[in-house]
């Protein structure tokens, strides 16, 4: 399984990217926002990674206990960061129109 120690090491340097990108922006608290809920996406997308990648890794019952919270956990984030991004990026539609 290659494919998700690649999306592990994607999402993270993704989440990274957003991040400094954020502090690059200045002022404007609308792209702050839209730049931080796509940072919300790529952490969760690494947490649900790194969770199924534990439990292939160990497959013990606690594993599968840390797994589901990651689980759990990421896939709010990504939900979150994914409605976050769609209300916020037709907010920046509207103002540059």
């Amino acid at each position: 399984m290659v494919i998700i120690p690649i999306i592990i090491v994607l999402s993270l340097a993704m989440y990274l990217f957003y991040k400094v990108q954020i502090l690059r922006l200045g002022e404007d608290p609308l792209k702050q926002v839209y730049t931080n809920s796509k940072a919300r996406m790529a952490l969760g997308l690494f947490m649900l990674s790194i969770s199924i990648n534990v439990y292939l890794v160990y497959q013990t019952r606690l594993a599968l206990y840390i797994t589901i919270l990651f689980i759990a956990l990421g896939g709010a984030q990504l939900v979150y960061g994914y409605k976050t991004t769609r209300f916020y990026g037709k907010q920046l539609k509207e103002r540059s129109a």
